[in-house]
């Protein structure tokens, strides 16, 4: 809606462009619900009066989320194939005037293919609706009528495909990157377009890139290690200080009781606390077992870490360095 059309201005080159402002009606729940576009059209100096025109239409949306990164080019290829026939070949690419993030090219890139469906759909039936009023109309006119709008068209004067201007065939390619091999190569290093990306080449270190993700995860699980490793250690250590703590205060305890009486209470007395003694000395013993354990699984862990490290850093020096070396 609210469409307005500005006059073909021809340019130096030859080309001719006019501005089309139109607003559109937008369904996506994260944008507005209309938005005001800018199309710049360019007509080509190769496009052909009644034979053949090349328009690229430069789409500018306006009031959606990133507009300012993104724009659309579309090409208009309309060939003639007969007399009463038409040929419309559209081709188009996402371009970007600066390179967002990924889940923002994501969200960028879904919606573009999915609202480009859509238009031109509408396009397509709308281009159908149009065809088939033209042919009710060419049914219901009369022979006569028929005769002389034919013969109009025999004298009129036809552009043959002979008087093409040279470069017309490269002006029709579409405005997406042909599939040739030498393009190929080229597509691999152009940036802004959704068609186009970069394809990383095979490169000689790439083996060695491997090897030290897999060194980083040999280390990681090395420190996962340790620092389960320490846990266990600052448990048992915790244990410790709490069985002293248990200790003190039961002797605290048995010195506030009262004393024993008789010599059958003090022997008994005597052979508690000798049982008290040897059970914590045992558990005593326990701990620092299992603490000395663990104090030689973290070194020969680190030892094993070591040994790593210094044996990817060897196996990365080049042929030269390994032969001086030995």
């Amino acid at each position: 809606s609210d469409i307005i059309f500005h006059p073909w201005k021809k340019e130096d080159n030859g080309n001719q462009t006019r501005v089309i402002l139109y607003t559109i009606t937008l369904t996506n729940p994260l944008a507005p619900k209309t938005a005001t576009v800018t199309e710049t059209q360019t007509m080509y100096k190769a496009s052909q009066e009644s034979e053949c025109y090349v328009i690229d239409a430069e789409v500018l949306t306006h009031d959606v989320p990133y507009h300012d990164y993104f724009y659309t080019i579309n090409r208009y290829t309309l060939t003639r194939v007969a007399r009463n026939k038409s040929r419309l070949r559209v081709s188009t690419e996402l371009r970007y005037r600066k390179q967002p993030w990924g889940l923002v090219k994501s969200f960028i890139e879904k919606n573009f293919w999915s609202g480009l469906e859509d238009y031109f759909r509408h396009l397509e039936s709308e281009l159908t609706k149009t065809e088939s009023a033209y042919l009710a109309e060419v049914h219901r006119q009369s022979p006569k009528e028929k005769v002389s709008k034919q013969a109009a068209v025999r004298r009129r004067k036809r552009a043959h495909a002979h008087l093409r201007v040279p470069h017309l065939e490269e002006v029709l390619s579409p405005v997406t990157t042909p599939t040739d091999e030498e393009v190929a190569h080229r597509i691999k290093h152009v940036a802004g377009s959704t068609q186009t990306r970069h394809i990383p080449e095979e490169s000689p270190s790439g083996f060695h890139l491997q090897s030290v993700s897999k060194l980083l995860l040999v280390i990681s699980f090395v420190l996962v290690l340790l620092v389960i490793l320490n846990m266990m250690l600052f448990y048992k250590l915790w244990m410790l200080e709490y069985t002293t703590q248990t200790l003190t205060a039961w002797q605290g305890l048995r010195l506030q009781e009262r004393l024993p009486q008789s010599q059958t209470e003090w022997a008994q007395l005597l052979e508690s606390q000798q049982k008290y003694h040897d059970s914590e000395l045992q558990k005593w013993r326990e701990i620092i077992k299992s603490s000395v354990m663990l104090l030689d699984q973290m070194k020969d862990s680190l030892i094993n870490l070591q040994n790593g490290i210094g044996s990817q850093d060897f196996s990365s020096d080049p042929e030269e360095k390994r032969k001086r070396f030995h």
